[in-house]
């Protein structure tokens, strides 16, 4: 009895070890070649494995994308959230921010948001709500800390300027309107924010922005 016990538990064990191999693989390739281009015969055969194996732990593809973006989102509202714990200079954590979700989504090579909204869009509207519930608290309290110490002006309308970031992160990601051939992604993420902190600094804000450019560009 003990040792069926032993067997089950490893066997158990082996499973979930497979499901997280698949969800990892099955993300990374997602993010590198598109939600809709990456099949689950290109995924089994990138993973040496099974299509039967896949379908053991997802009863779909839909169920896959569904689990790898809702597991990417947690990651990167971790990773978020332990950032602005740091309580940083609040434009630098708008920096580090950025550079932590970037690594994270693979510099969007794919875009794959687009892909994600044109084929699976319950799950896009459904990560699209949860993002902007995440974004709104963090960019937010970002401005307010800014206001204190007098590097965004104190005129600013919060929620206005809360609403216009997010809206604009998401709009930039669309290809159609920055095609990556003249807006490559990294660059194109970099004047965004550019344009974002200076259209709310005051001189002394502004003075922390070029130092943090002047430093990156070095």
């Amino acid at each position: 009895m003990e040792t069926f016990y032993v067997f089950k538990v490893s066997e158990l064990i082996f499973a979930a070890s497979m499901k997280e191999k698949i969800l990892a693989k099955a993300t990374d390739m997602f993010l590198n070649l598109g939600f809709k281009s990456v099949t689950m015969d290109d995924l089994a055969n990138e993973m040496g494995i099974s299509k039967k194996t896949i379908y053991t732990h997802y009863a779909n593809k839909t169920a896959l994308v569904q689990e790898c973006t809702g597991n990417l989102f947690c990651e990167i509202s971790q990773g978020i959230n332990q950032i602005c714990a740091l309580h940083k200079d609040p434009i630098e954590e708008l920096y580090d921010i950025k550079k932590f979700v970037m690594i994270h989504l693979k510099d969007e090579k794919s875009s794959p948001q687009y892909q994600l909204q044109k084929y699976y869009p319950k799950i896009h509207n459904t990560l699209r709500d949860q993002q902007f519930k995440v974004m709104q608290e963090c960019v937010v309290a970002n401005i307010k800390r800014g206001v204190e110490k007098e590097i965004y002006r104190a005129n600013l309308n919060i929620e206005f300027v809360s609403r216009i970031y997010f809206s604009g992160v998401t709009s930039i990601k669309d290809y159609r309107l920055f095609p990556e051939e003249q807006f490559p992604v990294r660059t194109l993420m970099d004047n965004y924010l550019e344009y974002h902190i200076r259209g709310i600094v005051t001189p002394k804000g502004r003075k922390v922005l070029n130092e943090i450019i002047n430093s990156n560009h070095e």
